[in-house]
C-alpha cells in the first residue's frame, strides 16, 4: 500500500511538472531567440501598416515595441507577423507568433473555447458601416436589401447578421477573407456598404482614392474592446504583456512622456519612483529589469503620444480620443496601482 502510495505521488508529480513545461516559458523562449513574434494586421494605417520603406507603423505595433522595449530594453527586437483574421487565433494557439497584436476583440468564447487571454485592452472600439456618398443613405436602418463587404471568422461578420436580423432586414453578404482585397472590392463598387470597426473605416477611408466620397454612418452597432492576447497558461508572459499596456496608460496619467522621462527620474514622488524603478521590485516581480517601464516610454511613449501619433486628430485618420480618453478625462483608460 506504501508503495502504491509513492508511487501515485511521484505520478502526480511528474504531470504537474510537465504540465508546467507546457504551459509556460514564453519569456524564456523569447529571450532565447532574441525577439518577439508579434501577429498584426497588415493593412490597417494607423494600427498596423508598413509604410513604403517596409517599415511598420501603428498603434498596435507599437503595443508590441512597448512589450519588446520592456523584455529586452530595446523596442525594435520585434518580428511582424502579417496575419488575416482567420488566421489569427490559430498562429497564437500554435506558437507561430508570442502575442496577438491584431484588432482583436475580447470575448467569452475567446477566453474559453479558443484557450486565449485578452490583457488591458488598448483601443476601445464598436463597429460602424461606410457607404459612399452618392448611395443616399443617411442611416444603418437604410440598408435593407445591401451588399455588405465584411470578414470572414470576425465579430463584425456575426454582429452585422445580428443588427439586420434585429431590423428586420434582408442583406447579402460579400465575403472576402484578405482585409487589402475586401478594402478593394468595397472601393471599386462591388458591394454597397463596408462594415468594421469605426476605427478600421476610418482609417481605410484615409488611404481611398477618394475620402471625401465616403461617409461612416451614426449607428454603433456593438461593442469592440480591443486588446493584446497570449495563449492560456502563461501566467508571466500574461503578466508581462498586461503590465507593459498599463504602464502605458499610467505613463499618461503621470505626466510622464519620452520627452521628459529623464527628468522625471528625479521626481520625489513615491508611486512615480516605484513606476520608473528608482525605488526597486516592479521588475524584480515581472522577471525583467527594474528599468522596463523608463526604456518603454524613452523608446516608444505613453498611450496618449501613441494614440496621438497613430490615429489622432492630426492624423489622416482624425479619431477624437472619446472612451480612449484617460478615466480622469472621461473615458475608459485606466491603470491598476504599479505597487
Amino acid at each position: 500500500m506504501k508503495v502504491f502510495k509513492l508511487c501515485v505521488i511521484a505520478v502526480a508529480v511528474i504531470v504537474f511538472a510537465s504540465a508546467g513545461l507546457s504551459m509556460a516559458g514564453t519569456l524564456d523562449e523569447v529571450k532565447a531567440r532574441g525577439y518577439i513574434i508579434a501577429g498584426v494586421n497588415g493593412g490597417v494605417f494607423g494600427f498596423s501598416m508598413p509604410n513604403e520603406k517596409g517599415a511598420w507603423l501603428g498603434l498596435d505595433v507599437d503595443t508590441a515595441r512597448a512589450i519588446a522595449a520592456a523584455v529586452f530594453g530595446d523596442s525594435d527586437k520585434v518580428k511582424y507577423q502579417a496575419l488575416t483574421a482567420v488566421q489569427r487565433l490559430p498562429a497564437l494557439q500554435s506558437k507561430e507568433i508570442d502575442v496577438l497584436c491584431r484588432n482583436t476583440t475580447q470575448t467569452l468564447s475567446r477566453e474559453t473555447t479558443n484557450g486565449l487571454n485578452f490583457v488591458q485592452v488598448n483601443y476601445y472600439d464598436g463597429q460602424g458601416f461606410l457607404v459612399p456618398k452618392n448611395l443616399g443613405v443617411r442611416s444603418a436602418k437604410e440598408l435593407g436589401g445591401a451588399t455588405v463587404c465584411v470578414l470572414p471568422g470576425t465579430t463584425t461578420e456575426l454582429n452585422a447578421a445580428d443588427f439586420f436580423r434585429s431590423n428586420d432586414m434582408q442583406w447579402k453578404p460579400v465575403v472576402i477573407e484578405n482585409t487589402a482585397e475586401l478594402n478593394k472590392a468595397f472601393f471599386a463598387g462591388r458591394c454597397d456598404c463596408l462594415t468594421s470597426d469605426v476605427s478600421q473605416l476610418a482609417a481605410q477611408r484615409s488611404v481611398s482614392p477618394n475620402p471625401k466620397n465616403y461617409m461612416i454612418l451614426p449607428e454603433v452597432i456593438s461593442k469592440e474592446p480591443l486588446a493584446p492576447v497570449v495563449r492560456h497558461g502563461d501566467d508571466q508572459w500574461y503578466d508581462i504583456v498586461n503590465w507593459t499596456v498599463m504602464a502605458l496608460i499610467q505613463a499618461e496619467e503621470f505626466g510622464i512622456t519620452s520627452r521628459n522621462v529623464d527628468r522625471m527620474m528625479k521626481s520625489k514622488n513615491p508611486g512615480i519612483q516605484r513606476f520608473l524603478g528608482v525605488t526597486p521590485g516592479m521588475g524584480k516581480a515581472l522577471g525583467l529589469s527594474d528599468k522596463w517601464v523608463y526604456n518603454i516610454i524613452k523608446q516608444v511613449g505613453n498611450y496618449g503620444e501613441i494614440y496621438a501619433r497613430n490615429v489622432g486628430p492630426d492624423t489622416p485618420l482624425g479619431l477624437e480620443r472619446g472612451l480612449n480618453a484617460l478615466w480622469t478625462d472621461g473615458g475608459l483608460m485606466y491603470a491598476a496601482p504599479f505597487r
